[in-house]
């Protein structure tokens, strides 16, 4: 018979949102324990050590504006480097290839004039987006009662803009327009403080690398938890009361006088709860669904694309792949092309073989960068969608009518019960640097709940 064992604090999720949230309740005093369903810490960051580079499988990147995430690096002695981003980039669009420079497509002119006062349309409305309460926003119940391929319709005239803009947003998000509201995606673009950031390398959201893998972050922050992280343990069921609250895992029972969700929407919905949530929150388990993404990555003797002057940044419309970028180890000795897809094609991907995939994948590059791409010396891929624990990646998100549905209930505690995870974030939402102040507000509402 499993023992209860007694804490003031339990925190579901050792991500590094769960983490931080953990750390910083430590440091006020409070008993902490952290509960993890998989045998990691990490969450969606995951770092493999390959040749002679350390290479993630999840989340990656850091951006300029990102100041949590950089000055936690700096104290846990965590170092970065630059995406490579130098040379011409490729755009496969409509079966034919043409490179550019800077971060707009060569296309014609009128698709051109078209993209571009679509975005600025998008960029205007953002300036009086709410990311509070984004229903307060401009004409907001409108915006998301109305998919993203549904604004997109209704704003750009021809369909090479719609189809550029539409690659664009799977990447960013892992859906497919029509399964996201345009009041989600402006809510998201504002909180990255607009939406070229979303797009660029230099001074934008894919600016650098952490040379130990994103995953180290969780690492060193789980070694400052003196093992009070539990691995392989789902929670199971949580019962809440006025006074505290009890946590049922696979291989622990937890009293605690509150408990911190720091899960993607979607994963908290498998949790039994007793007594039963509001149902705008259950609902919201059900409506805040996970994006899907799989990072595909070919490793070379050397980065032949450079010596051609190109980038490794290939932009693709017709899938499966949506987007390829030069993922080479700092010191230049691992080279590597990296191959996202996304949105529907992701969710198809586990069911063609590895060999079916793998020569997708290199069929993408060769076409890009000539024959070179189809001879790596490795291949690895992970997709996010078979992740009992994820579901997906890299984010949630809500569909049309989502907000006017369930908006309310994704910060807001019910009793003992507090939520964080970077889907809660107002900063940087859907990121790592989101994922850290979600869990600085979590642990700040616990602070002040029970001190």
């Amino acid at each position: 018979m499993t023992a209860t064992q007694r804490c003031q604090v339990v925190v579901v999720g050792a991500g590094l949102s769960g983490l931080r949230c953990a750390d910083r309740l430590r440091s006020s005093g409070l008993k902490v324990r952290v509960i993890e369903a998989r045998d990691r810490v990490g969450g969606r960051t995951l770092s493999r050590r390959i040749g002679t580079g350390t290479f993630d499988l999840g989340g990656q990147w850091l951006g300029p504006s990102q100041d949590r995430v950089a000055a936690l690096a700096r104290e846990l002695d965590v170092h970065t480097f630059p995406t490579f981003h130098h040379g011409r980039r490729v755009l496969d669009h409509e079966g034919r290839l043409s490179t550019y420079d800077g971060t707009i497509p060569k296309m014609a002119p009128w698709v051109l004039l078209d993209v571009d006062q679509a975005l600025r349309r998008m960029s205007r409305r953002l300036k009086h987006v709410d990311v509070e309460q984004p229903l307060r926003t401009p004409d907001g119940a409108a915006l998301d009662g109305q998919s993203l391929e549904s604004w997109a319709r209704s704003t750009m005239f021809t369909s090479s803009a719609r189809a550029v803009f539409a690659s664009a947003m799977r990447i960013v998000f892992g859906f497919e327009t029509s399964d996201i509201s345009a009041l989600h995606t402006l809510f998201y673009a504002r909180a990255a403080g607009g939406l070229m950031p979303l797009f660029d390398i230099e001074n934008g959201a894919q600016q650098d690398r952490f040379v130990e893998g994103a995953q180290s972050l969780s690492l060193r922050l789980a070694d400052r938890l003196e093992g009070h992280v539990c691995l392989d343990s789902p929670v199971t069921s949580i019962e809440h009361r006025a006074s505290g609250v009890t946590v049922r895992s696979t291989h622990h029972i937890f009293e605690a006088d509150a408990v911190v969700l720091a899960l993607p929407p979607a994963l908290c919905g498998r949790i039994s709860f007793s007594p039963m949530l509001p149902s705008a929150r259950e609902s919201l388990h059900q409506r805040f669904a996970m994006g899907a993404t799989v990072k595909c990555m070919a490793f070379y003797e050397r980065p032949f694309w450079r010596e051609r002057g190109y980038s490794g940044e290939v932009v693709c419309t017709d899938g499966p792949v949506s987007v390829i970028f030069d993922n080479t180890s700092q010191d230049g000795g691992t080279a590597c092309l990296l191959s996202f897809v996304v949105g529907n094609d992701a969710r198809r991907w586990s069911s063609r073989s590895l060999d079916e995939r793998r020569g997708l994948i290199l069929a993408q590059s060769a076409r890009a960068f000539g024959p070179d791409a189809l001879k790596p010396v490795d291949y690895v891929e992970h997709d996010w969608c078979t992740e009992p624990f994820s579901v997906g990646c890299p984010t949630g998100a809500l569909g049309p009518g989502g907000w006017s549905a369930v908006g309310d209930a994704l910060r807001s505690n019910i009793g003992r019960i507090f939520f964080a995870g970077t889907e809660t974030a107002t900063v940087w939402t859907g990121f790592l640097e989101g994922a850290l102040q979600a869990g600085d507000r979590a642990a700040e509402e616990v602070r002040a709940a029970l001190v």
